[in-house]
């Protein structure tokens, strides 16, 4: 029983000093202080009650125990003392939880409330900040004067920044709204700074009015300087547009003027002359453009004078200043005589010129078509077949006397051609030839006459030494000529062909090779089926002989050569036998020994292995038949 009295009344009694902590509403000013409390309830409900709790459940347990023994042993019940019944202490249990309840609640709610205030506080803060940032030194910039030294161009850039600040201005209007009723809302939730955060609103708003006021101020100077800077503007444009392009006519004329001019032609400078003649005759008007611009910078300078404008600087249009334009139009003055006199001189010149180009074209026009109609003349000579080849030497003669006389006209032509390329001049229209065509010309006319003249002392030489009679002679010239398709004057490996051919030898031709051309393989079996039997390098030494620069071609020289060599080659087996009998001291054999002594070692060796051992009644041992080689060597019999 005292247990039960003593755990009732700590019960009672801390629950009579839980509910009014529970109870205590005043609000804190902090959300710190608030959490605090929050904190503070949680220690309570999650370390203070639950012991209580026990206790509760503890002396209910032990009451209904020892009402239970009393009854057990037929004893009274037990009736606690007043006010600490099972049911007081319950009464009192619920007043304690609805009061914790409430507490709960309250601050929950107390939170929700300074989380808004702290949230609108912090708005508050940032928007004036941002507004108090952007507002620095907007009123030093309205306040400022500098329209006053400005020019009409910065005066309207100067309006324009003012109506985009003015534009900006009327954007921040919004803000300060904001900022307004932000401090009232935190006036009506009873904000405990709300006498700082009015101070500050009320010195946003007396600022914001202050900047109104500025910048209508503002504007109604930049539009009045404006005004009166716009009569100075039209005068400064009209001054700009007007000595650009006079000071563009001046550099042009004065580029003009003092250009190197290069002509190479009488109409050439004529064309000049006329231009500068054109140019002369526009001065009078561009004296009275320029007095007209002048006249507008004049009146510039009388308004500016008359109405004391601070003006800030030149003409904003143009760096054109009257100076120069004055400068300019005396230079030009100084450079028309001076472009005279060259044009003068120049014209004196091309004349000069000119006549170089005519005579030296009269000389060229008749040497020329001279040259050609030579060249023409000696070619018909060496080709056709008029006379004996003695009457073609002494036509040869007349015709290089003739042309050694010519030799002053062509030293004329350079001494003339020298004066034109000291005159520099390039181009002649009255003539097709230039000198180099002369000296091309000339040098090949005389190595033409001369290289003829050889062939036909060759051609001579050779008929007396071979015996060629001029039938003959006339025979191989027609053959050559006739073969000779693009009269180059030598024949082709091809043409080559064919004319041995017309002359009658056989040539075999394998149908397998149609190449154009008379290879090694083709001229070798050619020779071989006119008599030739030989080895490589004795076909080697007779093409060397037929065409001894390796050009691909044969001259009519090489061609005589060859053909007298072979007219004269046809009947020469007794020849030979004859020779080998004079070498074998008259006998009708030789020996290898003879053959050794008088013949080149190759030759001899070549003779030794082909002859035949001589089988006559005078024959002596080592003795060879020269006869039968020779006549086998020239097709005669068969060795």
């Amino acid at each position: 029983m005292e247990d039960y009295e003593k755990l009732a009344s700590d019960l009672l009694e801390w629950i009579r000093r839980t509910i009014p902590w529970l109870e205590n509403r005043v609000p804190e000013n902090t959300m710190h202080a608030m959490q605090q409390k929050l904190e503070d309830f949680r220690d309570y409900r999650r370390l203070h009650k639950p012991p209580k709790v026990q206790e509760k459940c503890q002396l209910e347990i032990n009451f209904n125990t020892l009402q239970t023994k009393l009854r057990l042993s037929n004893r009274p019940a037990f009736m606690p003392s007043e006010g600490r019944m099972v049911s007081d202490i319950n009464n009192a249990w619920g007043c304690l939880e609805q009061a914790e309840k409430g507490y709960e609640e309250w601050l929950l709610n107390e939170i929700r409330r300074l989380e808004r205030l702290d949230h609108l506080a912090e708005k508050f803060r940032q928007k004036a900040s941002i507004h108090e940032a952007w507002t620095d030194g907007k009123e030093a910039m309205l306040r400022q004067k500098d329209y006053e030294t400005a020019t009409l161009s910065e005066i309207k850039a100067l309006l324009k920044k003012h109506e985009a600040f003015e534009s900006d201005l009327a954007a921040h209007q919004d803000r300060v709204e904001q900022i307004a009723a932000i401090a009232q809302e935190l006036n009506e939730l009873d904000y405990y700074d709300s006498p700082s955060v009015n101070a500050r609103c009320q010195k946003i708003c007396d600022q914001w009015d202050n900047l109104g006021a500025l910048t209508q101020k503002r504007r109604e100077a930049l539009e009045r300087t404006e005004k009166l800077l716009e009569t100075i503007d039209q005068l400064y444009l009209e001054y700009a547009k007007r000595a650009a392009p006079f000071n563009n006519w001046m550099e042009g004329a004065m580029e003009d003027l003092q250009d190197t001019f290069i002509v190479h032609t009488i109409e050439e400078i004529q064309g000049l002359t006329t231009a500068h003649e054109q140019f002369k005759a526009t001065l009078p008007d561009a004296d009275k453009e320029r007095l007209a611009i002048l006249g507008i910078h004049n009146e510039v300078s009388k308004i500016v004078q008359t109405y004391h404008v601070n003006m800030a600087g030149t003409n904003p249009y143009t760096t054109i200043t009257p100076q120069e334009i004055n400068g300019k139009w005396d230079h030009v003055r100084q450079l028309v005589p001076r472009r005279d006199q060259a044009l003068t001189e120049e014209h004196a010149r091309q004349q000069h010129n000119e006549r170089l180009r005519k005579q030296f074209g009269a000389q060229a026009n008749v040497i020329g078509p001279w040259i050609q109609t030579k060249m023409e003349e000696i070619g018909r000579i060496s080709i056709e077949m008029h006379g004996t080849l003695e009457d073609q030497l002494s036509h040869l003669r007349q015709y290089e006397k003739s042309i050694v006389n010519y030799k002053p006209k062509i030293d004329q032509l350079e001494c003339d051609h020298q004066l034109i390329q000291e005159a520099l001049i390039f181009d002649n229209k009255h003539t097709n030839y230039n000198m180099e065509h002369i000296r091309v010309g000339w040098e090949q006319l005389l190595t033409t006459i001369a290289r003829t003249i050889n062939e036909v002392e060759n051609q001579i030489l050779t008929r007396d030494a071979k015996g060629i009679s001029q039938e003959q002679m006339n025979e191989f010239r027609a053959s050559f000529n006739h073969f000779d398709r693009d009269h180059s004057g030598t024949l082709g490996p091809e043409e080559f062909k064919a004319c041995l051919i017309s002359l009658g030898y056989d040539i075999g031709n394998d149908p397998q090779k149609k190449t154009g051309m008379m290879d090694t393989d083709d001229f070798r079996a050619c020779l071989i089926s006119m008599g030739y039997n030989m080895g490589e390098a004795e076909f080697a030494r007779i093409m060397s002989i037929v065409d001894p620069n390796r050009l691909g071609v044969v001259t009519f020289q090489a061609f005589i050569d060859f053909m007298s060599r072979e007219t004269a080659d046809t009947d020469t087996a007794d020849q030979v036998m004859a020779s080998f009998k004079i070498l074998a001291g008259d006998k009708n054999y030789i020996t290898e020994d003879e053959l050794r002594r008088e013949l080149p070692p190759d030759q001899a060796e070549y003779c030794i292995a082909r002859m035949a051992p001589y089988a006559g009644p005078d024959s002596v041992p080592g003795a060879l038949d020269y006869m039968s080689f020779s006549t086998a060597l020239y097709g005669e019999s068969d060795l």
